[in-house]
């Protein structure tokens, strides 16, 4: 991995499903570390899962190599290996459904064409630094989300 590669953790937690939602991500860069999220009201788990990553890719300032690891097997199956399918049949899924999130997947899509990306999924909640990082974040997301919603 040469040190202009970016790490990029991500997670997203939602309490209730649909509920309050979150996203996190920590950024890696060599030295060079960040720390985003946010949330919504009245989301999914997979929504803010989407969201993490879309976020992650938008707080680059050019085109980089990257490395996406993420908990969500959603989010890694989606840009690995079904992606190109649905994209191939019009955002429908084999049994002619639209795909949920449509509008998301096709915002990352766009994002990761910016990018040289590699996707790896992680254990949730196994000990990865990374991970346990960005479930912090994500989970700050949601409270972040509430608070704003009370004032």
């Amino acid at each position: 991995m040469s040190s202009k590669t970016v790490e990029i953790w991500t997670d997203g937690a939602c309490k209730g499903n649909p509920g309050w939602g979150g996203w996190g991500a920590l950024l890696r860069q060599g030295r060079h570390q960040k720390e985003i999220y946010g949330g919504e009201p009245d989301t999914t788990n997979n929504r803010m899962e989407l969201l993490a990553v879309i976020k992650a890719l938008e707080a680059l300032k050019r085109p980089c190599d990257v490395i996406v690891h993420t908990d969500s097997q959603y989010v890694q199956k989606g840009m690995s290996e079904w992606l190109v399918n649905w994209k191939r049949r019009n955002w429908r899924t084999a049994d002619k459904k639209p795909v949920k999130n449509a509008d998301l997947w096709q915002e990352l899509d766009e994002l990761v064409g910016r990018h040289r990306v590699t996707w790896r999924w992680v254990r949730g909640h196994a000990g990865d630094p990374g991970n346990e990082a960005a479930d912090r974040l994500a989970n700050l997301g949601v409270e972040q989300a509430r608070s704003l919603a009370s004032q």
